[in-house]
């Protein structure tokens, strides 16, 4: 029998048993139910799990929280760095990369994405599997899609997702755990990133994101085929220091998720590479805030498409330098072996 459907026999003592929120009876829920059964073919029975899976879901008010005050949107740059880029994460990436270097190579081949770059996400996401999560999924998502204020819709389409990759990967809805905003697994895939991208990379017969070699599979195809307009150019790097020789004008985007001029536009107006790309190439503006001061590098398509995973700035450069570093100590090791 179905993970999924093992709640079932549940279902007329819990409804009856107290529960921290009850979801069930929330008046989102039955356009939840309803999309499931119109959009998704839900069954009676299957709809029946999920009004049982949602007496057991717990509003947890600090996941809203988290989300909020992700450290993406509180900290400096110098301060975010220093607790990500440090000798202990690039130590054990270089370990990971030598450790898994046949699906790193595969997954470089297959999608064009370097190890360096998957185990940049690897280690920023889940410290390369080792923490991937404490919160239920489902009380992280439907506390989200229910009650957050400003991005219930998201997470409530989510939350949807969920129920669809439990039924469809037969897994109980209760158990699931991962991060406050619902990511699963070693990659951290929101459920329809899950269902929609992550790959069988090991060939087990299931595309299980707690393993290494899905999850190192899954994120090479994720920034290849989520946003087609943002998909990784094989052999081109992500970002390039630049130095800005003349205040930009108020009218030039900064910071954006997309490139927004080329490397000789922005050169007209005042920032220019410290290295040498063609003219022609679209790039766009990164700002860093230090603790004194402001950073500047001209990102590349590469660094949007790593924004895709994750739409900060910050996020973005500290994978780029967590792969360069990680990259250096594999390389001076296997010199030294």
């Amino acid at each position: 029998m179905p993970v999924f459907r093992r709640l079932l026999p549940c279902l007329f003592l819990l409804a009856a048993a107290p529960a921290s929120a009850d979801y069930s009876g929330h008046p989102k829920a039955q356009e939840l139910l309803t999309q499931l059964a119109r959009e998704e073919r839900f069954s009676p029975e299957e709809l029946a799990a999920v009004r049982v899976a949602l007496t057991q879901a717990e509003k947890i008010p600090k996941l809203v929280e988290a989300e909020q005050k992700a450290a993406e949107r509180t900290e400096t740059w110098t301060t975010y760095a220093a607790k990500r880029v440090d000798a202990p994460r690039i130590e054990n990436g270089a370990d990971f990369l030598d450790e898994n270097s046949t699906w790193f190579a595969r997954a470089e081949a297959q999608y064009g994405v370097p190890p360096a770059i998957i185990a940049g996400v690897l280690g920023l996401e889940t410290n390369f599997g080792r923490f991937t999560g404490s919160a239920r999924v489902l009380d992280a998502l439907a506390t989200q899609g229910f009650d957050h204020p400003t991005r219930s819709a998201f997470f409530f389409s989510e939350l949807r997702e969920f129920f669809v990759f439990c039924r469809d990967f037969k897994r109980d809805p209760t158990e699931a755990l991962g991060s406050y905003a619902g990511a699963m697994g070693w990659a951290q895939f929101m459920p329809s990133n899950y269902r929609r991208l992550a790959v069988d990379f090991d060939g087990d017969g299931n595309r299980d994101l707690w393993t290494g070699a899905d999850a190192i599979g899954s994120i090479a195809r994720y920034l290849v085929e989520y946003d087609p307009n943002r998909s990784w150019h094989r052999g081109e790097p992500l970002a390039v220091p630049a130095v800005l020789e003349k205040p930009l004008p108020a009218t030039v985007p900064i910071n954006t998720s997309r490139t927004t001029h080329t490397v000789a536009e922005l050169a007209a107006l005042g920032l220019r590479a410290t290295v040498d790309l063609p003219p022609g190439t679209r790039v766009g503006v990164v700002e860093l805030q230090l603790d004194q001061g402001r950073e500047y590098w001209i990102g590349l398509n590469n660094f949007y498409s790593v924004m895709s995973y994750n739409p900060r700035v910050y996020y973005a450069m500290t994978v780029s330098l967590l792969a360069q570093e990680m990259a250096r100590v594999d390389a001076e090791r296997n010199i030294a072996r």
